[in-house]
């Protein structure tokens, strides 16, 4: 399907092919027929994309830190290039579109194939001939309204969000300062809620195209304080709303001078916060910054779970919001036509862009892109790039990748490509990451679900990089089919899903491998060197500096991403079961500060873990500490010798009465060597370098954990049953 890509180091758009997204969860599959460009959010993006790497840094001073702990833990080569691959990503712009409803999830039952559908949220809405959009974000059309009047639906709620915050009443004065296409709406609003409304802006044009659309008076911001003043029959604005776009503080600073006593001032654009206090203190003002189309807003809960709020309690959501202004468009108390400057269909996209890049020194306000419905599109894309593969002979490893995040572009691709695998297909749940990194790494097929990955007679070792809900599922699929499979840990989320998957690798003739990397690190065979032969059981102590995770990101979502102990602390069970040499037979974990404020009980837990052969094992998890520490640290007691591991940088030996230490030149974790040994096994046809034993007793610790956790009782990890 054709989508509009946006480069973030050039800012320049471009219309790409990419894989029909497929229908998830929660989710309505949309065949758009418009979409909207945001003239200011989109502006500024290709703004940003042009500037070098100082200016983007000036603009987004928050990620400065992120970099300077990359360069201080990998270096300042590597943290560059990670920063460069960052740029060299296509960005999936747009967020207001409309469509038909072409499929939708088997849990979503309120919408059908076949309707009409307004469509809002960015990274959703996006402009693309299909798009998938979660249901909350997704609302009928009225049958009066047009596709391209539907398109207007996210920038209306945007606007009617201000108003509602605004509290306006009948009759009352308000001002509207910038008259983009927000503005207009807003002057819209205002007028059919029986307000008297003042426009201000700094082009003539769009002051008349406001009293065109139900503005009694407008003018430039020059003239804002004297003509509001003699407008407002000398009492001042009763409210200000800013939908100006500027990083000035003008905007902000006029409001408070146009304002009356008491008045309210509701900021919708991006603009300079800086607030002049005498004003707003001498006139007791209420300043509130509108967030964006309303309550549900980047609450990962409301809009990719599907979570509503009750109506009762949250009478104006995103999506009501979006009924709402739809429905005025409906009746007519809305005009969209006089605010629509230019339509361009998607293939035309780029000429768009160069509009509201200024380029073309044409004026604008709404802008309007258009699809042909009934064009054919594609869930398989050829990589013209790659020259046709015939098979794979023996000795041979072809990936087939599901899903392409950043630990399978940072750390597997390089590493499978550096043990000499070759790139068959990749999917991802977007379509834009898998040509974006199927581009980069040569793979020869771009496609849209993980089934036909599997099922791509090229690909012998399916690497699955999901996120960890669909780990087991998809496991279990492709060793069904005889295919070798490495999976991203975790392996599984609970007990039957682990049941599952270990039953179809038993009965493969694929092997089943498990992204345990940390046994494959250089100190890890050095510990297991150092205690070979020994008579007596080991005691280890594990730290771990594991830094705050929010309560809710998709990690710590028990149904999609297990939490922290299902998704980490595995590696460290494994760690601990590879030195040893025996396995987890007993478990025992209690939360630090479970309950107190943002903690959750999995954020910092002390762990104990008994092995079969008597050694004893302690992982402190811990989250509160801070980022300048080492993540990890594990010391290994016996046979009167310790071997302490320094966030496998560095090790000591201390032994007869000596510390011996050990340096590498950089930090290994393992999962170079783990690659390499995975595509060697499945090269020579040799058997798993981690037995389904071993994986079954990290996994099933990691559950038992979370069971003791949950009782405050130790637990066996593997019951008699």
């Amino acid at each position: 399907m054709k989508q509009l890509l946006q480069n973030l180091r050039t800012g320049e758009g471009t219309v790409a092919e990419v894989p029909v997204p497929i229908v998830q969860p929660g989710r309505v599959l949309v065949r758009t027929a418009a979409s909207l460009i945001s003239a200011g959010t989109e502006r500024a993006l290709a703004e940003l994309g042009q500037k070098g790497l100082l200016g983007k840094a000036r603009e987004r001073p928050e990620l400065i830190g992120k970099v300077w702990q990359n360069v201080k833990r990998d270096g300042i080569v590597a943290a560059l290039e990670g920063v460069r691959d960052k740029l060299d990503q296509s960005h999936a712009v747009g967020y207001s579109a409309a469509g038909i409803v072409i499929e939708t999830a088997p849990d979503v039952t309120d919408f059908r194939a076949g309707d009409r559908v307004a469509c809002a949220g960015t990274d959703y809405a996006s402009h693309a001939e299909v798009i998938s959009v979660p249901r909350n974000l997704c609302v009928r059309l009225p049958e009066q309204v047009s596709f391209a009047e539907g398109a207007f639906g996210t920038v209306g709620a945007i606007a009617l969000q201000g108003v509602r915050l605004a509290a306006p009443t009948l009759g009352e004065a308000i001002v509207v300062i910038g008259l983009g296409l927000v503005g207009q709406l807003t002057v819209q609003l205002l007028r059919a809620n029986g307000c008297r409304v003042f426009g201000i802006d700094i082009d003539e044009a769009r002051i008349q195209l406001a009293r065109e659309s139900g503005a009694e008076a407008g003018c430039v911001p020059a003239e804002a304080h004297e003509q509001v003043l003699a407008w407002s029959r000398g009492r001042g604005a009763d409210a200000c709303i800013i939908a100006a776009a500027t990083a000035s503080n003008e905007p902000v600073e006029l409001a408070g001078e146009v304002s009356r006593l008491k008045g309210r001032v509701v900021a919708v654009g991006l603009v300079g916060m800086n607030v002049p206090r005498n004003v707003y203190y001498q006139r007791e003002l209420e300043l509130k910054v509108s967030l964006s189309y309303g309550p549900g807003r980047h609450d990962p809960a409301y809009e990719e779970r599907g979570q509503d709020y009750p109506l009762a309690y949250v009478r104006w959501t995103e999506g009501r919001n979006l009924e709402a202004f739809l429905d005025l468009v409906a009746t007519g108390r809305i005009d969209l036509k006089p605010l629509v400057t230019h339509r361009f269909s998607i293939d035309e996209a780029p000429r768009a862009y160069q509009l509201i890049s200024g380029s073309s020194n044409e004026k604008y306000l709404a802008v309007v892109l258009t699809y042909d419905i009934e064009r054919e599109v594609r869930r398989r894309i050829s990589n013209a790039g790659v020259v046709k593969q015939v098979g794979l002979g023996a000795g041979r490893v072809g990936i087939g990748l599901v899903g392409a995040g950043g630990y399978a572009q940072k750390i597997l691709l390089p590493n499978f490509k550096a043990a000499g695998a070759e790139f068959c297909a990749i999917a991802s749940a977007s379509g834009v990451s898998a040509r974006d990194v199927g581009t980069k790494y040569g793979f020869a097929r771009f496609l849209s679900d993980a089934q036909s990955v599997i099922d791509d007679a090229e690909a012998n070792l399916i690497v699955i990089a999901t996120r960890h809900g669909s780990h087991a599922e998809l496991a279990a699929l492709a060793l069904a089919q005889g295919k070798h499979v490495f999976v991203e840990k975790p392996l599984a989320l609970n007990d039957a899903e682990l049941d599952r998957v270990l039953a179809a690798a038993s009965n493969s003739q694929g092997m089943l491998l498990v992204g345990f990397n940390r046994r494959f690190s250089p100190h890890a065979f050095r510990a297991q060197e150092i205690f070979a032969g020994r008579q007596s059981p080991l005691s280890l102590v594990y730290r771990v500096n594991a830094g705050r995770i929010p309560a809710d990101h998709w990690t710590q979502d028990q149904s999609e991403g297990g939490g922290r102990i299902v998704g980490e602390v595995c590696h460290f069970i494994d760690l601990m079961q590879f030195v040893t040499g025996a396995a987890p037979t007993n478990v025992f974990a209690e939360a630090v500060g479970a309950g107190q404020g943002s903690v959750t009980p999995e954020d910092s837990v002390l762990i104990t873990v008994q092995f079969a052969d008597g050694s004893n094992g302690v992982i402190a998890y811990l989250s509160e500490g801070d980022a300048s520490l080492a993540k990890e640290r594990i010391e290994i007691f016996g046979a009167g010798k310790v071997f302490v591991i320094e966030d496998f940088r560095g090790a000591t030996l201390y032994a007869g009465g000596r510390a011996q230490k050990e340096k590498l030149r950089r930090q290994d974790k393992g999962q170079a060597e783990l690659t390499r040994a995975a595509c060697a096994a499945v090269a020579a046809g040799q058997a798993a370098p981690i037995t389904l034993m071993d994986l079954e007793a990290t996994t099933r610790a990691t559950f038992r954990i979370r069971d003791s956790l949950r009782t405050g009782q130790p637990k066996l990890v593997k019951s008699e049953k």
